[in-house]
């Protein structure tokens, strides 16, 4: 039987979560569709499941490990009376509210609610080689910004050539005493003003035409393999860390067509987290290609949970 609610909440990372404590504490009932531990692209608890220690977010002054703060946020929600659910949301008629959501493929919606909250995240595009899923948390990681501290003194390799690539592998400069930047080309996509900060910093090197086939070592990063994209040639290079910057995905495959999406796929905000629709609010980084950081996905889940409270109120919510 279909369900109606006021509050749709998709997606458990760090902005799904909190909007389901805001909308919670206004008394919404928000029911929140975690997503599926099968899945890659929008498992519960985004992408914090995935990493190690988290020593940047506010109020914690030791590190706390990814999983726990998100555990910590869920038993939040739980405790307002966010009703969580371990469910994907397969499709969505997002044309008017109430809106449908279907969890499964039967013909009649699962789930119809007055106001959806997007917060189904995004993910780090994976290089697809073998040790890379064995050692993510454990020396690979795809964030400068959260991991970056922990490789002070070390030697570290940042795959990509593009602007996110070459921030990275400036911001890591501040830790490591070398950075060589891994890249399948002989020039780099960067805008121009970044290749030259490259260039010029004394602790970056270029490895041209180079594909890293391989990320090394048991439980901790200690090197990865590569082979020369010209000649075939193989290789390795000694590194503690490695840092993957070949851009990240939207998880917008269910709003593709509904909402208004910018040229990279990420949902366009107006007004704090209004989408193209009217009742729909997004938050997280689902709609965020610039910060993607856990503080900033939870403060725009909480902007989200407020604008979807101030939407509702007139209409008799």
């Amino acid at each position: 039987m279909t369900e109606r609610v006021k509050v749709a909440i998709v997606g458990s990372g760090p902005a799904g979560l909190t909007a389901a404590i805001y909308t919670a504490r206004a008394q919404l009932a928000p029911v929140v569709l975690e997503g599926e531990p099968s899945s890659t692209s929008d498992q519960p608890g985004g992408q914090l499941m995935l990493t190690t220690e988290v020593e940047n977010y506010p109020g914690f002054i030791d590190a706390i490990l990814g999983p726990d703060l998100m555990g910590r946020m869920r038993a939040q929600a739980l405790r307002f009376g966010a009703d969580l659910r371990v469910a994907k949301v397969a499709r969505a008629d997002l044309s008017a509210s109430p809106f449908s959501l279907w969890l499964g493929d039967d013909d009649e919606p699962d789930v119809v609610a007055d106001a959806v909250i997007l917060a189904s995240g995004a993910r780090a595009l994976p290089l697809s080689v073998p040790g890379e899923a064995r050692l993510l948390g454990h020396g690979l990681s795809t964030c400068a910004t959260c991991d970056g501290f922990f490789f002070r003194g070390q030697e570290i390799a940042v795959v990509g050539g593009g602007d996110s690539a070459i921030e990275e592998a400036l911001f890591l400069t501040r830790f490591a005493t070398k950075v060589t930047i891994v890249h399948r080309r002989d020039q780099l996509r960067a805008s121009r003003i970044m290749q030259q900060r490259a260039f010029d910093h004394e602790k970056i090197e270029l490895r041209w035409n180079t594909v890293v086939t391989e990320v090394l070592g048991d439980d901790a990063v200690t090197g990865v393999a590569v082979r020369d994209a010209v000649s075939g040639e193989p290789g390795s290079l000694g590194v503690t860390g490695v840092f993957v910057a070949i851009g990240h995905e939207p998880n917008t495959q269910l709003v593709k067509g509904q909402l208004d999406l910018d040229e990279a796929g990420y949902v366009v905000t107006t007004h704090g987290t209004a989408t193209s629709v009217e009742g729909v609010f997004a938050a997280g980084d689902v709609q965020d290609h610039v910060y993607r950081q856990a503080v900033t996905s939870a403060g725009s889940g909480c902007m989200a949970a407020i604008d979807a409270e101030r939407w509702l109120e007139p209409r008799g919510h």
